[in-house]
């Protein structure tokens, strides 16, 4: 078991922005949607990054994520929750974007030589599993020793994070309405990890407009994320 405070200092490497997961390159659908919807100012960028934490992400990505981590490292068992959540995801932007950092965090965790991400990362070539990023989360961060709570709590942070870092890049936001924003959803994403998940759980989201923001989005000429 980890002390407290090397629990806290893992828990805070991985949910550093320079850990190098792949999440820079998407934005869930912001861009999408302020192409659809905007312009956006400050209030709307809240209102969807609460609307995806409480519609989303607490009912679909989490419930992965803690499924994952609680089958962990039974890879047959953990391929079964990856299925699910392909399944599960409507949006094909959002789906190929989840794989796709998903790809990425496992191929950083398997170059820092962590023997589950380098195995998982094989059934996948193998066509044995899609790599979605909640299920390599939770794989990965119970195999670092990251209790369930921290991993919710690290995987919140960083999917509201990405989306205000996403607005920044976009010049919807500056870098201070970012943090009031993050701030704001602390109390939804802290909200979300309370509500315990059952072994049993099915993964379930409901967020048509940012899906339909995001599927059009695959056709804008310019775009700066992958989704």
């Amino acid at each position: 078991m980890n002390s407290a405070p090397d629990a806290l200092l893992t828990a805070l490497q991985y949910a550093d922005s320079a850990f190098p997961g792949g999440g820079v390159s998407f934005s869930q659908g912001l861009e999408g949607y302020a192409t659809l919807c905007g312009p956006l100012k400050s209030q709307d960028v809240l209102t969807t990054i609460r609307t995806q934490i409480r519609l989303r992400w607490a009912t679909s990505d989490r419930v992965a994520l803690v499924l994952a981590h609680r089958r962990a490292p039974d890879l047959d068992a953990v391929a079964d929750i990856d299925a699910e959540m392909e399944a599960a995801t409507l949006s094909e932007p959002l789906r190929s974007g989840s794989r796709r950092q998903g790809a990425a965090f496992l191929a950083a965790h398997a170059r820092l030589q962590l023997d589950v991400a380098t195995a998982y990362r094989a059934r996948i070539t193998g066509g044995a599993g899609h790599g979605h990023l909640p299920v390599a989360q939770g794989l990965v961060w119970k195999a670092h020793g990251v209790a369930e709570a921290h991993a919710q709590t690290i995987a919140g942070y960083q999917f509201a994070a990405g989306q205000t870092q996403a607005a920044v890049r976009l010049g919807i936001l500056g870098a201070l309405d970012a943090q009031r924003i993050l701030s704001a959803v602390r109390d939804d994403i802290a909200e979300a990890i309370t509500d315990s998940v059952a072994d049993d759980a099915v993964l379930q989201g409901y967020t048509p407009l940012i899906d339909i923001a995001a599927m059009r989005h695959t056709r804008q000429e310019t775009r700066l994320f992958g989704n």
